[in-house]
């Protein structure tokens, strides 16, 4: 065949075959679409911070970042003594050690909720409920004073409540309380865009959509976009995972968000107590744990819901050898979570937020590197010693973003090593659902 000449090509089928059967999977087509649209690409906060109703104030972000910084600089003062605590590389631990500072700085929490369930003591939920919408509203405008926030921000990226449970026994209180909140922040400009509303305790999906007939009826009262508001589902019981038919509650609930659903997040202790695991082995570590997030992963793949760990409760308090035993088991379990996937949890306590982000920023520096020139490999059909598919450039774009949005690798740097900009990374991170397969043929 000569220089230039197209090879012929021969088949055997018909047209009408191959439309045949695209017209029977068309149904099949729009399903997938509708169930597994992907990530949403938006940031994902690394952490949750609850902080109970009747305590939350217009100075609690900047309070929960003084008080880590304190203990930053009573406990590990420089990178080398957090080095030996967490047993960190010299050179790892001086970059991470000037970040958390930075951090602790500028964002102490990236996602808080103000608690009116189990954490809650109050003696009048709706007083503080409309107190809570008042001052979310008012840290996301900007008008709390810098004496109540001494420097940095008051408000967290995400914000929002916890509210009670679907359960007859306080169903009533918590569709109040929403109620209460949610007209609150309306009567104050509207809903922010970092509002997030998390419940509790879901046994069952019926509970799932009778919070979504309640935030339906929500959004007719005040001429909302219809599913405006979305949702965390937590995952507390056993019933959660596993129906008494035997099937994956979990995925059921997501369903029975319609689309409105935004996570799952991990109860540690209830779900550990529910299974009449011991308090001393309660931990989200355990071999329960595990079993239950590891179905709460697979129910969320594709479908754009995130999936976070739950909290330690053992808290960094007392003597200086007590808080490092403290931070070391906190760290181990973040690192392990991030590990799994699991890149969300649970922060308690102000001493909590140092551990967090040197474990989530040691995470994205330690692989950083190897990350950047994978991807730049691969978006420039290099080659290399690993042959990475569009799935694994997905994987490596959300990675290296994660690693931006929470402050642990900078844009430039980013950019230096990849080639690529911050809409080159979004494009691979969150390819329509027919890339990847007609990349990878």
């Amino acid at each position: 065949m000569g220089q230039g000449q197209q090879e012929k090509v021969a088949t055997s089928l018909a047209g009408a075959v191959s439309e045949g059967i695209s017209a029977s999977l068309v149904s099949v087509d729009e399903e997938l679409a509708r169930r597994y649209p992907g990530d949403p690409g938006t940031r994902q906060p690394i952490h949750t911070v609850y902080v109970p109703g009747e305590v939350f104030d217009a100075g609690t972000i900047r309070s929960w970042g003084d008080q880590a910084l304190a203990m930053l600089d009573e406990h590990a003062p420089d990178a080398a003594s957090l080095a030996g605590v967490l047993g960190l590389s010299a050179e790892l631990a001086d970059d991470v050690h000037a970040r958390v500072r930075a951090k602790l700085e500028r964002e102490p929490i990236e996602d808080l909720r103000v608690d009116f369930e189990d954490g809650y003591g109050g003696k009048d939920e709706d007083a503080d409920a409309a107190r809570a919408a008042r001052l979310i509203s008012e840290a996301y405008a900007g008008g709390t004073s810098q004496a109540e926030g001494s420097g940095g921000g008051t408000a967290a990226p995400y914000m929002g409540i916890r509210m009670k449970c679907m359960e007859a026994a306080v169903r009533d209180r918590g569709i109040r309380t929403t109620d209460v909140f949610l007209t609150g922040l309306m009567e104050r400009g509207g809903l922010p865009d970092g509002l997030v509303l998390t419940l509790p305790k879901v046994t069952y999906a019926e509970q799932v959509g009778a919070f979504v007939r309640l935030l339906e009826a929500f959004e007719k009262a005040h001429g909302l976009d219809a599913g405006r508001l979305g949702f965390e589902i937590q995952i507390e019981t056993s019933q959660a995972i596993l129906a008494a038919d035997g099937t994956a509650t979990v995925a059921r609930m997501i369903d029975a968000a319609e689309g409105r659903a935004t996570g799952l997040h991990y109860g540690t202790f209830d779900y550990s107590a529910c299974l009449g695991v011991s308090a001393a082995y309660q931990a989200s570590d355990h071999p329960a744990a595990d079993h239950a997030k590891a179905i709460m992963q697979v129910a969320a793949a594709g479908t754009g819901v995130r999936v976070s760990d739950g909290s330690t409760n053992v808290l960094p308090v007392g003597p200086t050898e007590k808080v490092h035993d403290a931070w070391r088991l906190h760290y181990g379990l973040t690192r392990r979570a991030l590990a799994r996937a699991y890149y969300q949890g649970w922060d308690m306590h102000p001493g909590h937020l140092p551990t967090r982000y040197a474990a989530v920023f040691a995470f994205y520096r330690e692989g950083f590197e190897q990350a950047a020139k994978r991807l730049s490999a691969y978006a420039n059909h290099a080659g290399g010693d690993v042959m990475d598919e569009p799935a694994t450039a997905k994987a490596l774009s959300s990675y290296l973003l994660r690693g931006i949005d929470c402050g642990a690798l900078d844009t430039d740097e980013v950019a230096r090593l990849t080639g690529l900009t911050r809409a080159d990374l979004d494009g691979f991170a969150a390819p329509r659902r027919g890339d990847l397969t007609a990349t990878a043929q």
